[in-house]
């Protein structure tokens, strides 16, 4: 069996969407006889065989211990998952490949990069233009990338989620573009089955919404407007409930469920408790509180259950809303009508109703519009449904085992055995 080694900065999925990302990957790989082996820090690893503690943290000094048992995998492939907040913005990671090098790895290295083109290393104690001198020589030799060191240079294969991303590469390193494939991200979560019979709920709306009702106690011609994700400041739930409180005094019947917990690796502990308590209250100030439900954190099949018994999805979020965002997909997958903030994301312009972030009656103006359109809601979820399809986790995976197949001919001949023994 091919045996391909993930570098993850944490891996906890229900609170970090990389992570989440990675795991629905290892799924779907391990369908196609790959088995994964995830590396990461040993405050996450816990008991499970193949998700290994390699390090304490991100920091430089634990590259070693990190090179190690990497080595000790004896792995086909090492690829990297990168998102700079899940390695704690320590820069350590980008020295890897050159490390390995040193050391005698002669596998193939993939690097996924999910964020690119705006953290680039500053230090207080050396001029910005001698900094940048430095930055611009080795990038003109293709040496090291002025953002990510060594991780992109020293891969034999580049993974984006987006086209920003690749189009930032290119600018760049253009001589590297050989190199770069780009794969969407999928929905992160699938559309569930209704029991035992396999019915998509898509199928039987009725059932998922009679649950969500119930579980909020709203009436029956109750218009259910869903956000879905993490709950944070910067996916402008406030300028939603304000929004919101604006819909209801033009639509009575409608109603908003929040789906998602507060937890997440961009915010923590108590910090995450307060931002909660802080949405409770909004809502209470509004006079919103049996209009609005909060569901805290949800297990896959219940938060799939919730949209489809759900007639509209938002998502307001701050900085726009683009195709990186496995919510937007989600609700797209399960067939609702969406109303987003605008990005530079051109694809989305037609597929859902687009709004400028922060600005309250726009977003109220836009989901009370949707709600007396019915025609134009089902047009938008129809669109919606049809373009997630481009999206799915059989096509990630298969997208993965072509890249892997091109770097590694132990991949190729892994994949030729086990297709003559199993047919």
């Amino acid at each position: 069996m091919a045996r391909i080694a993930l570098i993850a900065g944490t891996y906890a999925p229900d609170r970090c969407g990389v992570a989440h990302y990675t795991a629905h990957l290892r799924t779907v790989l391990a369908q196609r006889g790959i088995e994964t082996f995830v590396l990461t820090t040993h405050a996450v690893a816990g008991n499970e065989p193949t998700i290994l503690g390699a390090v304490e943290d991100w920091n430089v000094s634990n590259l070693i211990s990190l090179t190690q048992a990497i080595h000790r995998t004896k792995a086909d492939i090492l690829h990297i998952q990168h998102a700079a907040g899940t390695y704690g913005f320590d820069r350590s990671i980008f020295l890897l490949p050159l490390l390995l090098k040193q050391t005698g790895w002669n596998r193939p290295i993939v690097t996924t990069i999910h964020e690119y083109g705006w953290w680039e290393w500053q230090p207080k104690w050396i001029s910005q233009p001698l900094l940048e001198r430095i930055k611009d020589w080795g990038q003109q030799r293709y040496w090291w990338d002025r953002e990510d060191g060594f991780l992109l240079t020293r891969s034999n294969a580049i993974i984006t989620t987006n086209e920003q991303a690749t189009q930032t590469i290119d600018r760049r390193l253009p001589l590297l573009m050989h190199k770069v494939h780009q794969i969407p991200i999928g929905a992160n979560i699938e559309v569930a089955s209704s029991g035992s019979s396999g019915v998509a709920p898509g199928a039987n709306r009725g059932v998922a919404r009679k649950m969500l009702l119930q579980t909020c106690g709203w009436s029956q011609d109750s218009v259910v407007l869903a956000f879905f994700g993490f709950l944070h400041p910067v996916k402008g739930l406030e300028t939603l409930l304000q929004a919101f409180k604006a819909v209801v005094q033009k639509q009575p019947q409608a109603r908003l469920i929040l789906i998602g917990g507060v937890e997440s690796l961009a915010l923590r502990g108590e910090e995450a408790q307060q931002y909660w308590q802080k949405l409770e209250a909004e809502i209470a100030s509004l006079n919103l509180t049996s209009y609005v439900h909060m569901t805290g954190y949800l297990d896959s099949r219940t938060a799939s259950h919730y949209l489809t018994g759900s007639d509209i999805g938002v998502l307001p979020f701050h900085h726009g809303v683009t195709l990186k965002s496995g919510s937007l997909l989600a609700l797209m997958a399960h067939g609702l009508p969406i109303v987003a903030t605008h990005s530079n994301d051109s694809e989305l312009s037609t597929l859902v109703e687009q709004v400028a972030p922060r600005q309250v009656d726009d977003l109220a103006i836009a989901l009370t519009q949707l709600i007396a359109n019915p025609t134009r809601a089902n047009d938008l979820a129809q669109q919606g449904r049809h373009f997630s399809h481009n999206f799915t986790w059989d096509s990630i995976a298969d997208a993965h085992l072509e890249i892997y197949r091109s770097v590694s001919p132990a991949i190729s001949t892994n994949m030729r055995e086990e297709i003559a023994i199993y047919g």
